[in-house]
């Protein structure tokens, strides 16, 4: 009993969050970061609509939010933008996550989130990035191109115009400052190369 008042309040709550989803023309992207977060978080409910599991997720997740007003803003009008801020009254962003990329692809999951800055050229689908993560600028013009599938975990930092390839993995605190090549996993400072195609290596990059 008590569950559902708090799914009804947590709707009333997220109405205008619900309003500029339906309007949205990321509604396609949003509805896979919902089914990529609902799968990654083990929100079970065998009643899970859209709008449903777009109000559990804004009401759990700030980093989340985080992502869905980035996906809403890319949206142009005076109207969206005027609601847009008002959402962000009843369900607040994550202060600390700063994201500044032209295109991301669905399904992105945003770990914890803490003091992480993306400014990546452009993300792939369902990439994975974890908190204290750096993504961004070598200089005014040149930053990372992020493949599919790729997991940039806690502290990490790609640097400049690199590219991380698709299901590739940088591990923690690792600093990537040259191109990543697909399938493989990298660590250290700077980042080598300790597994590629599921062999373990030991190669420069």
């Amino acid at each position: 009993m008590l569950f559902r008042i708090l799914r009804i309040l947590s709707t009333a709550r997220a109405a205008l969050h619900l309003w500029l989803f339906r309007r949205s023309s990321e509604r396609t992207n949003i509805q896979r970061d919902v089914e990529r977060w609902l799968e990654v978080t083990s929100f079970a409910d065998s009643d899970c609509a859209d709008w449903n599991g777009l109000v559990w997720l804004l009401w759990k997740f700030p980093e989340f939010r985080t992502l869905f007003y980035y996906r809403i803003k890319r949206q142009r009008g005076l109207a969206t933008r005027l609601f847009l801020e008002l959402a962000k009254l009843f369900y607040r962003p994550l202060d600390s996550l700063y994201l500044d990329v032209p295109s991301i692809g669905p399904g992105l999951f945003i770990q914890h989130g803490f003091s992480t800055i993306v400014a990546a050229e452009s993300i792939g689908e369902n990439c994975w990035i974890n908190q204290q993560v750096t993504v961004g600028f070598a200089n005014e013009t040149d930053r990372p191109v992020i493949g599919n599938h790729v997991q940039i975990t806690a502290g990490a930092k790609v640097i400049g115009r690199v590219h991380i390839g698709d299901h590739s993995i940088v591990g923690a605190n690792a600093v990537v400052v040259k191109d990543v090549p697909p399938h493989c996993t990298v660590v250290g400072v700077p980042a080598y190369i300790i597994k590629q195609d599921g062999v373990k290596v030991r190669k420069d990059l």
